[in-house]
């Protein structure tokens, strides 16, 4: 069995997986299916799975996205683009010295547990060569297997699909697959979805298209990225992110209805929840186009007869393409369902991190946070790496299974009940838990109290030393 630890993915997750475990002494094997890293971020990437567009800018500030380990450069903009983005990966694999431990061009084809993962997991991959034919496949025994393999790039379809969709003569693609505006040029356009990647197409569209149309099912708030001259995550990542959920919302809406107003002045629905009760769109843009008549907002689509959609509340109109911008699924085409199943966007994991039936498997990045994920991924890795080198240990199994219930129940009073939030965490709530988590972990190895007893525990040994000092 190799003592290296499997890395799945040199995206923005595996590439921060690989430089936290190899900064902690521990060798790793980096698969990756492109020829580049960067994953979702690299446009056009050649393992066919990116979703970039050309004119995709990141929606979170560089300082909230970027490492702690490697910031940003100064003399980016406050939201770079996908390309700034990828140099920022690449920069980052050459300053660790990561690129000689990824095997690029590689597939992994299938993980398999020996037993329930106790005693390592069987790895196939296949490589293939700068002309795209395939090697033959290779196994290797692992101990320990990290997924970061993403969770934007297998597209999900209206599902069941909307009746005379199949008839339909025009263009119907996913967002995926939308890559330039050229596509949309001249034609009647209907983009479905109010997330950021549906407000981007439908501003987009609105600038080249005859007509675009916004269709969706519920309204969102929409957040700018800039309020006051300053990007808006500044303001509500300080102290107000840090205060209680109902403090964060009342602050937020006040934000959003002094700075932009009403959303049904703009002819959007209200929504249907508070804020931060859905992920959040974050758009300068969608407001001014509506504002300025170029896109139409529509109800829910109820049917297509031929070119034209019907929508719920009897209104008509004819189209020549539509985008569906309806999210992706979880999924591991190399596991099993068997060994971890992924049904409705869900999956049991243990701090979002460890799957409690299956030792030794770890996912990083398989989180939706409200906020940027490359820090988080960055937490998730030192607390992965704490585990590998056995510098802390879990609860036991009945205490994980506890927690994911906990979780689960969190989620379905806190978030709109959709497959988008199945693995949503708050930013700096979810950073402060792995935080504790690690406190913890070392606390088990080291036989010391853990929870509550081991706070009382940990304040009655500082308690003790400081009188031992002053004495």
């Amino acid at each position: 069995m190799s003592s290296r630890v499997c890395v799945i993915g040199a995206g923005s997750s595996g590439i921060s997986a690989a430089q936290v475990l190899l900064e902690r002494g521990v060798e790793v094997d980096v698969f990756e299916l492109g020829s580049e890293v960067g994953g979702n971020w690299r446009y056009g990437n050649d393992n066919g799975l990116s979703s970039a567009y050309r004119s995709l800018h990141i929606n979170t500030s560089r300082q909230l996205m970027e490492y702690a380990a490697y910031p940003m450069p100064e003399d980016l903009p406050e939201y770079p683009s996908h390309w700034q983005i990828a140099q920022y990966f690449d920069d980052f694999v050459d300053h660790f010295g990561l690129r000689e431990h990824i095997r690029f061009r590689t597939e992994v084809v299938k993980v398999e547990p020996v037993g329930d993962g106790r005693d390592g997991y069987d790895v196939t991959v296949r490589g293939r060569n700068e002309h795209g034919e395939p090697d033959e496949p290779e196994t290797s025994r692992y101990r320990h297997v990290v997924v970061a393999n993403g969770h934007h790039w297998d597209p999900r379809w209206p599902e069941p699909s909307f009746p005379g969709a199949e008839d339909f003569p025009g263009t119907q693609i996913h967002a995926h697959y939308y890559k330039t505006p050229d596509l949309l040029e001249g034609k009647r356009v209907l983009v479905l979805g109010i997330g950021n990647s549906a407000t981007d197409i439908a501003v987009e569209s609105s600038r080249v298209a005859e007509r675009t149309y916004l269709t969706m099912r519920r309204g969102a708030h929409i957040v700018p990225k800039f309020v006051f001259g300053v990007p808006t995550d500044h303001l509500t990542d300080g102290v107000i992110a840090r205060t209680p959920t109902l403090v964060q919302q009342t602050a937020m809406g006040a934000l959003l209805r002094v700075t932009q107003g009403r959303l049904t002045d703009y002819g959007l629905p209200r929504p249907d929840h508070r804020v931060l009760h859905a992920h959040p769109t974050v758009s300068d843009d969608l407001l001014t186009r509506l504002g300025h008549g170029d896109i139409t907002v529509l109800p829910n689509i109820d049917r297509f007869e031929g070119s034209k959609v019907f929508f719920v509340d009897g209104s008509a109109y004819e189209v020549d393409v539509v985008v569906y911008c309806t999210g992706y699924k979880v999924s591991f085409p190399f596991l099993d369902d068997r060994v971890v199943r992924a049904g409705d966007n869900h999956v049991d994991l243990y701090r979002r991190v460890v799957d409690p039936d299956h030792p030794g498997l770890y996912f990083v990045g398989l989180i939706q946070p409200l906020g940027a994920i490359m820090p988080l991924a960055e937490a998730q890795s030192h607390w992965v790496a704490d585990l590998v080198t056995g510098e802390a240990a879990l609860p036991s199994y009945d205490d994980m299974r506890r927690q994911i219930r906990e979780y689960d129940e969190a989620l379905r009073k806190r978030y709109v009940a959709s497959k988008r939030h199945t693995i949503q965490v708050d930013f700096h709530k979810y950073r402060a838990e792995l935080v504790r988590e690690r406190r913890a972990g070392r606390a088990r190895v080291a036989g010391e109290p853990t929870g509550a007893r081991g706070r009382l525990s940990a304040l009655r040994r500082k308690a003790a030393a400081a009188a031992a000092r002053r004495s």
